[in-house]
């Protein structure tokens, strides 16, 4: 999509073929809708705790967060940093090469020059820079714009659709047609045949940028590109301009100055994120027999919310020896009981079961992956589980697969994103299964407004107590249907036994004992895309089947 802020990723059904879909964990032919919006961060703490997620299953990595430029930015990139990012990109107006809406291709942010010059000075003066890689990126084409970048405060430069027009691109601007003529944005393989680029193309481009910065340098008496960070003392404002610039004061952009001989404003210490503090190491030592051989193990473990992306640094483990496939189902069983913290449950590999008794706040099984949660009443809870929130906000948000067993409530944004994890639930708030893309939800109690926004993929089961089920939907790309399929009759009851057997819910006991009577009272909720590619699908296999015979 280019380098310029905005929505990317969405793409209309005709284009998501079986790698996409693959890829993106969807159905092809479905439209991937991609929300400017991400669910998951309403303030600098969500962000703090992403990032926190992040570096937990990969302690490698080097977390960036890409920011607008706009009025404000330093103050946004300084709370970044004290969110414990080590990477920060400000994205100007310029750019871009998808076919994106009009409200996102133009206007979107301020020159890069302004959201740069902000974001550095702000990072200087609170002595945050040397904590962070500042980069820039939008509409980069030659070694000026890396130049003044540099003297503005950056020390990486992202180029995108200049590198693009090197390697054929002639920007038609209809990447969403799969039409485009010259075989990059498309999945059309016969215009793919038509596509010439070659990565020379490109190497020869940034060299052209390269001796292009280097000449400047050469001009200005400076050695490395090190030496001109921040050096805003070589710049100068443009004492010839029109007549509609003569009142724009740039001094805000060139105050502040580097001096010669200061240390260069770079990215020289670590974060801390305080990995070692955790009480994951200790059970990724105590998981080695698993780990090493696959023999089952049971961990036992108390935890308080102050105990955040419990089990995250266990499945970034799983991944780096064993690989993405995990572990045999049941290899690790994490018993847990206390209050689960933030993400409690992230990324939880196949092969890892975590039962919790007790609460959990926000972001349970975020991203899962194939790991099985189950989380209990407490003995002591003192109140009635069933009719409170009992789970936090944004549930099992971008799950890929996996299960989840969750007796009482759950905040709003349950499932969003969610393309292939099965849940089952005693209630949500808002905003339930939210562009959800795949995977089956069960939902045993009441919901919120705005169910299925977006939804385009899998499918949920909800026991409609008071009938009123219909009004609290968004209607906009679902349908709901009775459960009449012996396939999902069937489904449903599995589910329901599961749920029972791994939380002892009496909600869905209870269910089970009139379960004729209780089928009445369910609503499958059906996304219409997923409905007809699943039933153009089925009268494939049927005309292949009477072909074959």
């Amino acid at each position: 999509q280019g380098a310029k802020p905005g929505e990317g990723g969405q793409l209309p059904g005709y284009k998501v073929d079986e790698y996409i879909a693959r890829l993106r964990h969807s159905t092809p032919g479905v439209t991937l809708i991609s929300p400017p919006p991400h669910h998951d961060i309403y303030s600098i703490e969500d962000l703090a705790q992403l990032i926190h997620d992040l570096k937990c299953v990969n302690p490698q990595a080097d977390i960036s967060v890409k920011l607008v430029a706009e009025a404000g930015v330093g103050t946004v990139a300084a709370g970044v940093a004290k969110a414990k990012a080590e990477h920060i990109v400000i994205s100007g107006h310029d750019g871009g090469t998808g076919a994106s809406p009009l409200s996102s291709l133009k206007y979107a942010g301020l020159p890069w020059e302004m959201g740069l010059a902000e974001a550095h000075e702000v990072l200087v003066m609170n002595d945050l820079r040397g904590q962070v890689t500042l980069q820039v990126d939008g509409g980069l084409r030659t070694g000026r714009d890396v130049l003044i970048g540099a003297l503005l405060g950056a020390e990486e430069f992202g180029f995108s659709t200049a590198p693009l027009i090197a390697a054929g691109c002639i920007m038609m601007r209809v990447c969403h047609l799969n039409t485009c003529p010259v075989g990059i944005a498309t999945q059309d393989p016969i215009l793919r045949e038509r596509f010439r680029g070659t990565p020379e193309q490109i190497v020869r481009y940034f060299l052209f940028v390269a001796e292009h910065l280097r000449e400047l340098m050469a001009e200005l008496g400076v050695r490395s590109v090190e030496d001109l960070i921040g050096r805003r003392d070589l710049l100068r404002e443009r004492t010839e301009r029109p007549v509609w610039l003569e009142s724009l004061d740039l001094s805000p952009i060139l105050a502040h100055p580097r001096r010669a001989g200061d240390p260069p404003p770079i990215h020289t210490s670590s974060q801390d994120h305080a990995l070692d503090q955790k009480i994951d190491p200790a059970i990724i030592l105590e998981a080695e027999p698993a780990l090493a051989n696959g023999t089952p193990i049971v961990i036992e473990r108390h935890v308080q919310n102050i105990n955040r992306t419990f089990g995250g640094m266990l499945a970034g483990e799983i991944v780096r020896r064993v690989g993405p496939t995990g572990l045999p189902d049941g290899t690790i069983t994490l018993k847990v009981h206390g209050h689960g913290g933030q993400s409690f449950g992230a990324f939880a590999m196949q092969g890892t079961d975590i039962e919790l008794t007790g609460p959990v706040n926000d972001y349970l099984g975020k991203g899962l992956s194939g790991g099985r949660i189950a989380v209990r009443a407490a003995d002591d809870a003192g109140y009635d589980v069933a009719s409170s929130t009992y789970v936090g906000n944004v549930a099992l948000y971008g799950a890929t697969s996996g299960r989840a067993f969750l007796r009482g409530r759950a905040g709003e944004r349950f499932c969003v994103r969610n393309s292939g994890a099965t849940a089952v639930v005693e209630g949500v708030g808002d905003h339930g299964c939210e562009y959800m893309t795949g995977g089956v939800v069960v939902i045993l109690g009441p919901t919120g407004r705005n169910f299925a926004a977006g939804m385009s993929g899998g499918m949920a089961f909800v026991l409609d107590a008071d009938g009123l089920f219909d009004r609290r939907v968004n209607p906009a790309s679902i349908s709901l249907e009775p459960v009449e399929v012996a396939a999902d009759r069937e489904l449903l009851k599995g589910l329901l036994e599961e749920h029972v057997l791994r939380t002892d819910s009496p909600i869905a006991a209870a269910l089970l004992k009139d379960w004729n009577g209780s089928l009445r009272r369910f609503v499958k909720v059906m996304p219409d895309d997923y409905a007809r590619v699943l039933a153009e699908r089925a009268a494939k296999d049927e005309e292949a089947a009477i072909a074959g015979d």
